[in-house]
């Protein structure tokens, strides 16, 4: 559970203070981090350079050494470290919302920078529906990383946002707020996540059947620093995100048609899923020869409209790049949906159980 604030906040929510809907002073910036790196500090920067600046920006350095938390005390941050073993970034981020003083949340990962009017974005989007309890924001189409699958993976997000409709039932901790009272509700996150995954998805989950409302802001934009690998883009393409959301679609028992979910999507990874059969089975059995370029048109259909966003962006030859690493993402959900499915009939739980509380040392900048 996130610990509940002092009488003192509590007093001023209950009216003794004036209080606006998500003012400067109203919005902590919650940041977790392991090591210190490049991106870490080009993170930092873009939030230094915030106008107006946000007055309350605590970094939780999860297991990682002094180099972080001095970078975050520079950066004028309030730093929390925990001691021992990592214990994931869904800790690390409800240590960081018991710490913040303010009545929004606003969450961000250490590899993204935010554009300067990042509070006033934020302020604006809940003064404009007050009726909202959460909203998020994606990446934008200008990733940091050249290399083609950092290039691909991060246009695909953006163009995934970008299209879907506002409001959603999941959450983006790599730019989302939600406001203080809708977080401790539904319990923060689920700290089993004990590497970055779908606990954000997740927390999305829990408060959408709460009732909570989750909206897309899709002025909101951040650039992305991460750079991916092939191994790195596999592993977590199927391990961390497929596997588990396979495993929560199959406790909830739901399946809402948005973002990497709506039915285009479904049928596309049974489409590829029976391309790749096809493609094996082509050299014995005519059925598949004949197969092969029906299913390759039909995900060709299915992806006119991506297709045509990145050919729009890079290029034609970058598109054409970028639809066969589509392909392939969508053979990864497929083993993920079936190893996930597997696990979930079995009882095992992908996620490893919540480590014990642990203090965290809070040292102020």
């Amino acid at each position: 559970m996130i610990a509940r604030r002092t009488d003192a906040d509590q007093k001023e929510l209950a009216g003794d203070a004036p209080r606006a809907v998500a003012g400067p002073r109203q919005v902590s910036i919650v940041l977790p981090v392991r090591n210190e790196g490049a991106a870490f500090r080009a993170c930092l920067d873009g939030i230094r350079r915030l106008e107006p600046r946000c007055e309350d920006v605590v970094v939780v350095v999860d297991g990682g050494g002094a180099p972080a938390a001095a970078a975050a005390q520079d950066a004028a941050a309030r730093v929390i470290r925990l001691p021992g073993p990592p214990g994931g970034p869904a800790a690390a981020r409800n240590a960081g919302a018991r710490a913040a003083r303010g009545d929004i949340l606003c969450f961000l990962d250490a590899d993204v920078i935010v554009p300067p009017d990042l509070l006033a974005r934020v302020g604006g989007a809940f003064e404009g529906h007050p009726e909202i309890d959460a909203i998020i924001g994606s990446y934008d189409d200008a990733p940091a990383a050249t290399n083609f699958l950092s290039q691909y993976k991060n246009l695909a997000h953006h163009f995934l946002h970008q299209t879907s409709r506002v409001e959603t039932s999941s959450f983006f901790s790599g730019c989302g707020a939600i406001r203080r009272a809708a977080f401790e509700r539904v319990g923060g996150f689920d700290e089993r996540y004990r590497r970055p995954s779908i606990e954000d998805i997740e927390l999305g989950s829990r408060l959408h059947a709460a009732g909570c409302r989750v909206r897309i802001e899709k002025t909101l934009q951040v650039t992305h620093l991460k750079r991916w690998t092939p191994w790195g883009l596999l592993e977590t393409e199927i391990r961390d995100r497929a596997i588990p959301w396979t495993q929560l679609i199959l406790r909830s028992r739901s399946m809402p048609n948005e973002l990497n979910i709506r039915w285009r999507g479904r049928v596309a990874v049974a489409c590829a899923s029976f391309l790749a059969m096809a493609a094996v089975t082509a050299p014995w059995l005519r059925g598949s020869r004949m197969a092969a370029p029906m299913l390759a048109a039909t995900l060709l259909v299915i992806d006119r409209d991506v297709f045509r966003f990145f050919r729009a962006r890079r290029g034609a030859a970058f598109a054409i790049r970028a639809i066969l690493a589509h392909w392939v993402h969508y053979l990864c959900s497929a083993i993920g949906f079936l190893a996930g499915t597997f696990l979930h009939l079995i009882g095992a739980n992908q996620s490893r159980p919540a480590a014990a509380p642990r203090k965290a040392e809070a040292d102020r900048a």
